[in-house]
């Protein structure tokens, strides 16, 4: 008999949490859309009370899906699952995920309190949000250091007061796998009731084992896992979606199935990956450029006589296919639509129409497009609303010659022309853009160049850190010229603090 495991997917909420990676709504639906195809079974849409932005996207992405119970996070606090309720009203099934720390750090140190107290605040936040949904979950926050005695009398309590769900997350990813699976095991074991409620693993990748600790988690007895697309998520990242899915897909013996349509896997991998402008390494489990890359000498030959002596998993089975459709400057409508379906992006005709002629602009540049190029493609409207766009960028640059650049930069809809000198190109066309705003306090923090494949014509991503009054912001561009590509992320950068 299999045992069903209940994908709860947070990118929308813990990993939409990483600087630098948030979403507007209309991204977000598209996410949350996407999911809903690969087949998860709860998407945890935000954290309502925290902004009128985060509310608004629990409400639209509850409009939006159709299946999938639709999760909105709080504190154990009344106003925030007032606030949580109020934002899941559209959500065909609804979930209010609330809760509060149980480690001796949280208790003392975050609520300067005891531990008969926060068990108190437990029951009551799970009665009251009872009020307003049936399904509750209950997270006891830092469960990875709190001890498992007190941790079962919390979970205990919460379930009897009417929690469905209790999630045990591992939230400074520093639990060994071991101790994480004996620590949901006691709980199976030691705590009346707990057939009521479906068990659950939040970890985090402090120390690179948060998909060991899920594991670990469900083969003690946990039936919910929380992962993210891609594994981010704060600091180090979440358990990743993909990965989890693969495991059980892959060790049948385990019996533990999901709903999940690994096909899907490769889409939506790209399509965060390009609108949180988060790069997936290459070394990525599942879906990292060299997950299925063999350069080995050894390997090569193994592969090539047999493809199991060295691949355990089949790169159909995660949608990527080596015999898809090559687009080209002689790719037509069709094509470029198909693969637009392939990766999850679905859109209206004036849409598609602007988008080939984007495509065909770039295929003019370069010889071929992969999926990373196409997700640039359709998601260059973003930048359509910028108040500061660069028009004009010439840039004159060499071996024993000073750099100079000269731009034009549209400020909404007065154009104003510079020009600057500096210690090389990207730094020239920089300080052109700061004399023509009439801003020099900006400082980066950090330039990332990354190719999105290989070749000398292939399209560069640079992602970009911007200090500016104490500030943070996140600039990127994706650019077949490196040095266009860099001013346009600085100038994104601008576009998140500049007000005219």
């Amino acid at each position: 008999m299999s045992d069903r495991l209940f994908i709860f997917d947070t990118t929308l909420r813990d990993g939409e949490q990483v600087p630098g990676c948030q979403l507007n709504t209309v991204e977000k639906i598209q996410v949350a859309k996407a999911l809903e195809m690969l087949g998860v079974d709860v998407i945890e849409a935000g954290f309502p009370v925290s902004s009128p932005g985060d509310f608004k996207s629990v409400v639209e992405i509850s409009k939006a899906v159709t299946w999938p119970t639709i999760c909105a996070l709080t504190r154990a606090v009344e106003k925030d699952i007032e606030v949580a309720a109020e934002a899941l009203k559209f959500a065909k099934r609804g979930r209010i995920h609330t809760g509060i720390g149980t480690s001796d750090y949280h208790i003392r140190y975050k609520f300067n309190s005891n531990q008969d107290e926060i068990l108190e605040r437990a029951i009551a936040a799970t009665k009251y949000a009872k009020k307003y949904a049936e399904d509750i979950e209950f997270y006891c926050e830092d469960a990875g250091r709190t001890s498992n005695e007190y941790l079962a009398r919390v979970v205990e309590a919460v379930i009897k007061a009417g929690a469905t769900v209790v999630n045990i997350p591992d939230t400074t990813g520093y639990c060994m796998p071991d101790e994480y699976g004996a620590k949901i095991k006691y709980l199976m074991e030691h705590v009346d009731g707990i057939q009521n409620a479906i068990i659950s693993t939040h970890c985090h990748n402090d120390l690179g084992m948060a998909t060991a600790n899920t594991v670990q988690g469900v083969l003690n007895g946990a039936r919910q896992v929380e992962v993210t697309i891609n594994g981010i998520g704060e600091r180090a990242g979440n358990t990743s979606l993909e990965e989890i899915a693969m495991i059980f897909k892959s060790h049948k013996e385990r019996e533990i199935v999901t709903n999940i349509n690994t096909s899907k896997i490769y889409g939506i991998s790209r399509m965060v990956s390009s609108l949180m402008n988060m790069p997936v390494q290459p070394n990525k489990a599942i879906v990292g450029r060299n997950a299925f890359a063999h350069s080995s000498g050894i390997h090569q030959d193994g592969v090539l006589k047999n493809v199991q002596t060295y691949e355990i998993i089949d790169p159909k089975d995660v949608g990527i296919d080596d015999n898809a459709i090559v687009l080209t400057a002689r790719s037509g409508r069709a094509a470029l639509k198909n693969r637009l379906h392939v990766l999850g992006v679905e859109l209206d005709q004036e849409k598609l129409d602007k988008a080939y002629e984007e495509f065909l602009k770039l295929a003019d540049r370069k010889k071929d497009i992969n999926d990373d190029d196409v997700l640039m493609l359709v998601g260059k409207d973003r930048t359509a609303t910028h108040r500061i766009k660069l028009d004009y960028l010439q840039v004159t640059s060499g071996v024993g010659v000073q750099s100079v650049a000269s731009i034009c930069l549209n400020m909404s809809g007065v154009k104003r022309y510079e020009a600057a000198a500096g210690n090389g190109p990207v730094d020239a066309g920089i300080k052109a853009v700061k004399k023509a705003i009439s801003n020099s306090d900006m400082t980066i923090q950090e330039f990332l160049i990354q190719a999105i494949s290989k070749g000398s014509d292939d399209t560069g991503k640079v992602h970009m850190q911007v200090e500016y009054n104490g500030s943070i912001y996140y600039g990127f561009s994706a650019n077949t010229d490196i040095i266009a590509a860099s001013v346009e992320a600085f100038v994104d950068a601008i576009n998140k603090f500049i007000v005219e």
